[in-house]
């Protein structure tokens, strides 16, 4: 399983750079969140993944793993959109995961080439792609290409763990975008503790 580089240097800055995240990293210690370094397997997971709970996705994902044995884009763009359906995908996300194998087949993307490209030129290319938003473009950009710096926005358990750290009745984009200066250059680590935060509310 390959896991989420991160090291004593990232902890050290945070930790300097916010008490309060500090002290969250003591007590919750090093996170262990896999990743997934092939850009269209990380694609297709996130998609799948969106708007349900994780657990539902990764029963759709073991199911898809199964069925397909190899998760390519030859192998999709020759799958008709039932047989994907089959796995438990809605007859919309289907249609969405068939038209990224053939943006990769017919060479409209370029996966390989968006290792050399910064994060808003990455997240511009996946989001032109059907049924891609920026939340899932982020969470490629931390989930497959472990950049450094990302914090979401968009993602409610970045929010809730802000909140929850913060002792927050609300967060405005104002605040939420302190923090994510703060922790700049290595937001996507906190992103990794703000969501542990926000798992521990429940």
């Amino acid at each position: 399983m390959n896991i989420f580089k991160y090291g004593q240097t990232e902890i050290d800055y945070l930790k300097k750079r916010d008490k309060i995240l500090g002290k969250a990293i003591d007590e919750i210690g090093m996170i262990k969140r896999e990743v997934i370094p092939d850009l269209f397997t990380a694609l297709i997971s996130n998609i799948i993944g969106q708007q349900i709970s994780s657990k539902a996705a990764s029963t759709i994902w073991n199911k898809m793993q199964e069925h397909f044995m190899e998760i390519t884009p030859e192998v999709i763009v020759k799958a008709t959109n039932e047989e994907i359906q089959q796995c438990g995908i809605s007859a919309r996300k289907a249609d969405y995961i068939k038209g990224v194998a053939q943006a990769v087949v017919q060479g409209h993307l370029n996966l390989s080439e968006l290792q050399t490209l910064p994060d808003n030129e990455v997240i511009k290319r996946l989001t032109s792609l059907k049924g891609v938003g920026v939340w899932t473009a982020e969470m490629m950009l931390i989930f497959s290409m472990q950049r450094p710096d990302v914090v979401s926005w968009g993602d409610l358990g970045i929010k809730r763990g802000m909140m929850k750290l913060y002792g927050l009745e609300e967060l405005t984009r104002e605040q939420f975008e302190k923090y994510r200066k703060r922790y700049s250059p290595y937001g996507s680590v906190a992103s990794l503790y703000l969501w542990a935060m926000a798992s521990k509310s429940k």
